[in-house]
């Protein structure tokens, strides 16, 4: 849309939050927001400001503002609540000539401390995957954590990762490293290569981050090590916690399921050496949604199993 007007105050940066339901406050002002709009009462809009807000945009500055918005797009007809971010709520605003996002930011007072316009693209919830996929390692390695439940899965509590796997590799006795694991060279999982699940474009490279002491975190940079690769139907498979400088992708690179990403490392939120993947449907993780990643065709626990996924406690390879 050409020379659309975007009214946009940023006074807050925000992280995704747990809770998905619209809360009472973001529906009153919203809604309240909403009337004022259409019947054009500027005054008491501002009046709904934060005193941030009104210094960067007094009723004045406002008003102009709104009538180009409102010149071009009309009235807003309906707003339907999308989903909450930290102290912001999105909004799918139907106008009478577009549909925009709308993203109210209130502070403790419930005063609006940030409001934003721009294009609507939500992506569409995806809740599994269509591509084909197989699991990114050779061999056999251990799920410690996966699957639908908290006591099967602790990701299911983050809205971008309630799918995602923590996998590893264990010896017959159940150990996850030799010797005594002070080293990321004790543990099994530590250099191991993994490759690509699926077709598709890397959109994002992160080669960096240095690997963790094992039992120390890295809080700076959870996914520490990372590479992401779109598929052709908007599917985006994560892959956390690489060995510094093993990558050997690059972004905008096309790989073939079964290439070479780089090597299994201890970077980021990690306390030893694993592979953590999910899927999600956007690629950026703080505005993702999970879904639930099956594979074509592998062995758990000795047994071939098709469209598959794993859940905690089993052992899988690719089945031939």
């Amino acid at each position: 849309m050409k020379n659309l007007i975007i009214l946009a105050v940023l006074l807050l940066s925000f992280n995704i939050s747990k809770a998905q339901t619209e809360k009472e406050n973001y529906k009153q002002v919203s809604t309240k927001f909403v009337i004022l709009f259409n019947v054009n009462k500027n005054d008491s809009i501002v009046a709904m400001f934060s005193a941030e807000m009104k210094a960067a945009l007094p009723i004045e500055k406002f008003s102009q503002v709104n009538a180009g918005l409102k010149m071009q797009l009309g009235s807003i007809k309906k707003i339907k609540f999308v989903r909450l971010q930290g102290a912001s709520a999105l909004y799918e605003a139907t106008f009478e000539n577009a549909v925009l996002g709308m993203t109210i930011t209130l502070n403790s007072s419930n005063e609006i401390a940030g409001l934003l316009f721009k294009p609507y693209t939500e992506a569409k919830e995806i809740i599994r995957n269509t591509s084909k996929m197989q699991l990114p390692f050779k061999g056999e390695w251990s799920v410690i954590w996966g699957g639908d439940t908290k006591e099967l899965n602790y990701h299911v509590e983050s809205i971008a990762q309630k799918n995602a796997f923590d996998i590893l590799i264990k010896d017959d006795n159940g150990a996850t490293h030799k010797g005594t694991g002070e080293t990321n060279e004790d543990y099994y999982a530590f250099g191991k290569e993994l490759y690509a699940p699926c077709d598709g474009e890397v959109v994002l490279v992160v080669d960096g981050v240095k690997d963790n002491i094992p039992g120390t975190l890295n809080p700076i940079y959870i996914p520490g090590n990372t590479v992401i690769i779109k598929t052709d139907v908007g599917e985006f498979a994560f892959f956390a916690h690489f060995k510094q400088h093993s990558i050997v992708v690059k972004q905008g690179q096309k790989v073939k399921a079964g290439s070479l990403l780089g090597l299994c490392g201890n970077s980021g939120n990690s306390s030893e050496p694993h592979l953590h993947f999910h899927l999600q449907n956007v690629e950026d993780m703080t505005k993702a949604t999970g879904a639930k990643c099956y594979f074509e065709k592998i062995k758990v626990n000795g047994l071939v199993k098709s469209d598959y996924s794993p859940v905690k406690g089993e052992k899988i390879e690719n089945a031939k």
